[in-house]
């Protein structure tokens, strides 16, 4: 089981997440995390590939809620708040920013979608 987390700061300016730990801290924007949410919405209910979301690039955390001991509930400005954000999603989320987010990116541009919301989106058939 990961440890808790020793400081957890929200930045509603720049909507960026610390999140520290004892041996290390990260940096998490609302855009990765609601893209990257740990919800059945976007991860599946069998574990499948993710499914891409676009157009996010502007969202915001509006709401910050503590479940038990060991995660939390974000509630992000375009509605969603179903992904339960334990102490481990967030340490796995961190290690893995850098490749998340280049295959995110790769995958946007494969599909002619955009992080820019408010864009007409067409995927390629």
């Amino acid at each position: 089981m990961t440890e808790a987390p020793i400081n957890i700061q929200f930045h509603q300016q720049s909507q960026i997440l610390d999140i520290v730990y004892s041996d290390v801290s990260y940096h998490l924007s609302a855009e990765y995390l609601r893209v990257f949410s740990p919800s059945a919405e976007v991860r599946g209910h069998g574990g499948g590939p993710l499914k891409l979301i676009a157009g996010k690039k502007d969202v915001k955390i509006i709401n910050i809620e503590p479940v038990g001991h060991y995660a939390v509930k974000l509630t992000f400005d375009d509605g969603h708040d179903s992904g339960l954000y334990t102490w481990q999603t967030f340490r796995e989320l961190g290690e893995q920013h850098s490749d998340n987010w280049q295959h995110y990116l790769e995958r946007l541009a494969n599909e002619h979608l955009s992080r820019e919301p408010n864009t007409v989106q067409y995927k390629k058939l």
